[in-house]
């Protein structure tokens, strides 16, 4: 309303006002400010009418520039229906993919080759802290229509963190200890996932996430984190078609045994960077062998290290694992594989990153597919290994960022012996929001 009256009324309205008129037109000018968003502004508009301070012609004007003027959103207060919520927070993360391979097999015909763009995650989360040192926290994926967290958390101290719910447990330093949405490499490397993602009679499914009760903290230059979980890598709200029990599953014949899960690093500063080394272990009674709930027993270990110099940061981690009967009924499998990471800041938004990864299934069986995301399928083979190479250029942070890598990644040999060979290269991209 005021910019309206300023464009409309001509300069000798205000130069030949007496004083008096002057203030009663600044008092007019703001109590129709004020009244901008009332309903109707007909009346005042007629007193200045009145007053000889605006012609018809002008009130007309500003009661249609008024009229065509939208009043700003009035804000939104949101309530918590507890009283007891000191704090609501709502989070998210956002990445878009585009995934392309082709690859070849030895003596057979090529599988199709990939070339996808696809929603790789999809976050929304809340976390709502509240009295008495007690914290809620959600965080679904949309995109996978699965959760990521979903736990109850009391904090005694630093020293003593206690979570009851759904969460990854504490192993591999690549899975659980870096965040998806800090991946150097956009996609964990294949040892992670030969180790931790669900069994597919290959895979050993022995981490990610899983309901139970978990324990941690910190104090001095020592962390620590334990868990008792039910054994199976779970996190679908419900049946997802490959017999999923759901986080509500009861259980049943080949999931009725507990897991135990312990983790612990010691790690400090030093002039001009940080080291951080661990060690994690997971014990899966009645998980190992080629099918689980037969009585065979799996045990997963891993070791990890992580340093950091001025512009360098250089990551790795090695797994192997005791699987009774995890090549066949007659043979235990003794898998193993490992990681190794460089990275460089170029320059202070652009990042240059190596990665090498090596899967030795010990005649379990590995697939290309089972270690590189969205690539084809390779045939069963004894043993992998990746190369990636890639560029990150960060907008602000891992807040926004591209990511952009060519993929290398060949299988060999048999599990059941003989010479053969399959091969893949790529190219992954990723743009990423987080809030």
């Amino acid at each position: 309303m005021l910019s309206a009256l300023v464009r409309i009324l001509p300069y000798s309205h205000f130069n030949m006002l007496t004083l008096k008129t002057k203030w009663l037109a600044l008092f007019t000018i703001a109590a129709m400010t004020a009244n901008a968003f009332a309903q109707d502004n007909k009346a005042l508009l007629d007193a200045l009418v009145a007053k000889g301070i605006l012609t018809t012609d002008e009130a007309a004007k500003i009661a249609a520039e008024v009229k065509s003027t939208p009043a700003p959103a009035s804000p939104v207060l949101a309530v918590p229906a507890s009283k007891f919520v000191k704090k609501l927070t709502f989070s998210g993360r956002f990445q878009a993919q585009y995934a392309g391979f082709g690859e070849s097999i030895d003596g057979a015909a090529n599988p199709a080759y990939t070339n996808h763009f696809l929603l790789r995650r999809m976050y929304v989360g809340v976390k709502a802290d509240m009295a008495n040192n007690f914290t809620g926290v959600f965080n679904y994926d949309f995109a996978n229509a699965s959760f990521d967290a979903a736990f109850v958390e009391w904090k005694q101290s630093d020293a003593l963190i206690v979570d009851a719910g759904l969460r990854k447990v504490p192993f591999g330093l690549e899975e659980w200890g870096i965040s998806s949405g800090s991946l150097k490499a956009i996609e964990r490397s294949p040892a992670t996932r030969y180790f931790v993602e669900s069994n597919n009679g290959r895979r050993l499914g022995a981490g990610s996430y899983h309901v139970g009760l978990y324990a941690g903290g910190t104090q001095g230059l020592f962390s620590y984190n334990v868990a008792i979980t039910n054994p199976e890598r779970d996190e679908f709200s419900s049946l997802n078609g490959n017999s999923d029990p759901g986080v509500q599953g009861s259980g049943s014949a080949s999931t009725n045994t507990l897991a135990y899960w312990a983790n612990g690093a010691v790690g400090d500063k030093f002039q001009g960077g940080t080291w951080k080394v661990g060690a994690s272990v997971g014990y899966l009674p009645d998980q190992g062998g080629t099918a689980v709930g037969k009585g065979d027993n799996l045990t997963v270990y891993s070791t990890y290290g992580i340093l950091t110099f001025g512009k360098l940061d250089l990551e790795g981690e090695y797994f192997w694992s005791q699987n009774e009967h995890g090549a066949s009924t007659t043979r235990d499998a003794s898998s193993s594989g490992y990681w190794i990471q460089p990275s460089v800041m170029l320059t202070p938004k652009l990042e240059a990153v190596v990665r090498y990864s090596y899967v030795d299934s010990d005649h379990r069986g590995v697939n290309i597919s089972d270690g590189i995301r969205s690539a084809p399928s390779g045939g069963t083979m004894n043993k992998m290994e990746e190369w990636f190479v890639g560029g990150n250029y960060y907008f602000n942070g891992n807040d926004t960022k591209f990511q952009l890598g060519y993929i290398h990644g060949e299988s060999k040999d048999k599990a059941t012996g003989g010479a053969a060979k399959a091969e893949t290269d790529g190219v992954r991209s990723q743009v990423q929001i987080n809030f």
